[in-house]
């Protein structure tokens, strides 16, 4: 069976390469840690809230004194940061969102519902129908001391950092950033300050490339080299990556044509080749290797758009799974297709479109892989399975 028909899906490939390879190692950090993966259980230091506290601004009251008519004396005042004062009978407490409540306290009657006058107040007819514990946060009514708030494999979003620090969690167990080098393969391949000659261009895939992957707070920096389609040169630049990094991305050189010369440098490295050449468009050249200490090689097609949506669509997840994340294979919200033409492959198609209302988007007319021009336009792809067409819906993978 070869690589092309091995697989029903293009994640049936990405599950099968992805275990395969390792997980970072630990590391503890101070500071700010979002966009880190956690490495460990956080669990809760205390009760959340720590006391029962008011959910609005009023009066802590007995439920005995809201029968009472006239003037009800003001007996003090509860501020968020202070305890809480005594609440004598006959009396009531001014309260403020998030303050302790009162010993004896039975409801918090909203302010809007009183009419106050200085040292006391009345009550209007609506702050009658209280009922106990209304607008009253109880103690631990969020989380217990001692139950789990977040586990091993989230990435600390800013929620969770948040939560990580109103639980002192200050110095968190994470993942260590993966490390990533980027090569980039072709002799005609200038740097993007370069004015390039007819039969060459500029070094689109570094950027599309980087782009993807640096916005991402579990990647590490990602190291580039260019190389020339040269075998020997490669295959050293190959052995130092791999030396120095957790994954080696390259761009070209996964063809068959006689300057691709990834898939024989993988063999001679010893790493096991789990795909080459799956059934996409655009992207089937695309190749994924690990080696035996659980590192990626992942070699895309070096036509830029293909690159680019390669990288985003096989890339992104595999090292995701190398940074520990649990949901590394994330759940793709799906879109309705308008205009999507009748056209059908025998491949699964990526297709990029551009986002024109909610649930729904418009496939972006495309002259090719090489029509970076036109993937300007798309704020994500779509996905059809092979022989697919019309409106979907489909899976939509956002930039």
């Amino acid at each position: 069976m070869s690589a092309t028909d091995r697989f029903e899906t293009p994640d049936d490939a990405l599950r099968t390469l992805a275990d395969r390879l390792g997980t970072v190692s630990h590391e503890t950090i101070d500071g700010t840690f979002a966009q880190r993966v956690l490495a460990g259980e956080i669990s809760a230091d205390g009760d959340s809230p720590a006391a029962d506290v008011s959910a609005m601004d009023g009066y802590a009251v007995r439920m005995a004194d809201l029968e009472r008519d006239g003037e009800i004396r003001v007996a003090g005042e509860s501020a968020p940061g202070a305890p809480p004062p005594e609440l004598p009978p006959g009396s009531v407490v001014r309260i403020f969102t998030g303050a302790v409540v009162p010993t004896g306290c039975d409801a918090v009657v909203k302010r809007e519902e009183t009419i106050e006058s200085g040292a006391t107040i009345r009550w209007r007819d609506e702050a009658r129908s209280a009922v106990p514990g209304c607008n009253i946060r109880r103690a631990g009514e969020n989380t217990r001391r001692g139950d789990r708030v977040m586990t091993a494999g989230e990435p600390l979003t800013p929620p969770r950092h948040a939560a990580a620090a109103a639980f002192g969690v200050v110095s968190p167990d994470v993942y260590r950033r993966v490390r990533a080098c980027l090569i980039t393969t072709g002799d005609e391949v200038l740097d993007p300050n370069v004015t390039p000659e007819p039969w060459q261009l500029r070094n689109s895939n570094r950027a599309a490339i980087e782009a993807i992957l640096c916005r991402h707070g579990w990647i590490a920096a990602v190291v580039h080299h260019h190389v020339r389609d040269d075998r020997d040169e490669l295959a050293d630049a190959f052995r130092k990556a791999l030396a120095d990094s957790d994954a080696v991305i390259l761009t070209g050189g996964v063809s068959m044509g006689d300057r691709d010369h990834v898939p024989e440098i993988c063999d001679r490295l010893g790493a096991e080749t789990v795909f080459h050449r799956l059934p996409i468009r655009p992207g089937k050249p695309i190749l994924g290797a690990a080696t035996d200490a659980g590192k990626l090689i992942l070699g895309l097609p070096g036509n830029p758009v293909s690159a680019t949506l390669t990288c985003h669509r096989f890339a992104l997840p595999l090292l995701a799974k190398m940074a520990g994340r649990v949901d590394w294979m994330p759940h793709r919200p799906v879109v309705t297709l308008a205009n999507p033409g009748g056209k059908t492959l025998p491949l699964w198609w990526m297709r990029p479109a551009r986002l024109v209302a909610h649930g729904f988007a418009e496939p972006i007319a495309s002259k090719g892989s090489g029509d970076l021009v036109a993937l300007t336009q798309s704020d994500g792809f779509v996905e059809l399975p092979p022989g697919a067409a019309g409106e979907g819906p489909w899976p939509f993978f956002a930039w």
